[in-house]
């Protein structure tokens, strides 16, 4: 029987971010989860104030707990670093990772997320905001290559996010409580981690960062960007998930 698949949104998102991607998974006799994250289904901008990537987490082990086997762990972007806190506390049989946010204490960050960090540093008190999506930020995460339309229909649908879990997230050195620390010695299993070749936000080198903490393989797709969970291209991350699973699962038998 086909592992249960997990599937983590990033930031400013929801479960509605992978109706497209999770339909190959499905096709492959995956039971799919695509939770919203806290905060971020229906109750408005004051539902994800104050809240923290840990809160996030928790939300994430509930549900692979509530599995009848260790499910496999996808996550997008900041949902990859969620993915990774919960695979830490949590019995999962793989962990995927797409663009992923890395965790504490990684120095290889883009100029990008220089950018952003500092853009935060000057709100004052991220911590007690919630942060709605922009088309600036929109356009530099490299949503460009998607066609205008399918830009528009994903950008209505973006809500706020939490500014404590931003900024616990990309100004990490700054918070005592090291809030996005991942343990990748609690983490029991095999793990894939894919980057865009032209991500903007979270690279090639920021990704290889984080594969390498965990141990896991790495892919790079060429000519992608950030959004490839929908970007043109998508098919070809599916699959190269759903051929490691494969493999994860032959070799674990």
């Amino acid at each position: 029987m086909p592992a249960p698949v997990i599937m983590v949104h990033g930031a400013f998102c929801g479960g509605w971010a992978f109706e497209a991607f999770k339909a190959p998974f499905e096709a492959a006799g995956h039971r799919c989860m695509t939770p919203d994250l806290p905060g971020h289904g229906p109750g408005g901008r004051a539902a994800v104030c104050g809240l923290s990537v840990r809160d996030y987490s928790r939300a994430i082990v509930s549900i692979i707990e509530a599995c009848p086997e260790p499910p496999v762990v996808v996550g997008h972007s900041l949902g990859g670093l969620v993915a990774q806190l919960a695979a830490a506390r949590a019995p999962v049989s793989g962990l995927i990772l797409l663009a992923p946010s890395a965790p504490w204490g990684d120095a290889r960050g883009s100029m990008e997320e220089a950018v952003v960090s500092l853009g935060l540093m000057s709100l004052g008190a991220p911590w007690f905001q919630a942060m709605e999506p922009t088309l600036a930020l929109f356009d530099a995460s490299g949503m460009g290559r998607l066609p205008q339309a399918t830009q528009k229909a994903i950008f209505t649908r973006m809500v706020p996010e939490s500014g404590r879990a931003l900024w616990e997230t990309f100004n990490w050195w700054l918070d005592p409580f090291m809030s996005t620390h991942v343990q990748a010695s609690a983490i029991g299993a095999p793990a894939l981690v894919i980057a865009g070749e032209l991500d903007p936000i979270h690279g090639p080198g920021s990704v290889l960062s984080t594969a390498t903490r965990l141990g896991g393989e790495l892919r790079s797709m060429a000519g992608m960007s950030h959004w490839l969970i929908g970007e043109p291209g998508w098919e070809a991350v599916a699959t190269a998930c759903l051929d490691w699973m494969r493999k994860s699962r032959r070799a674990a038998a």
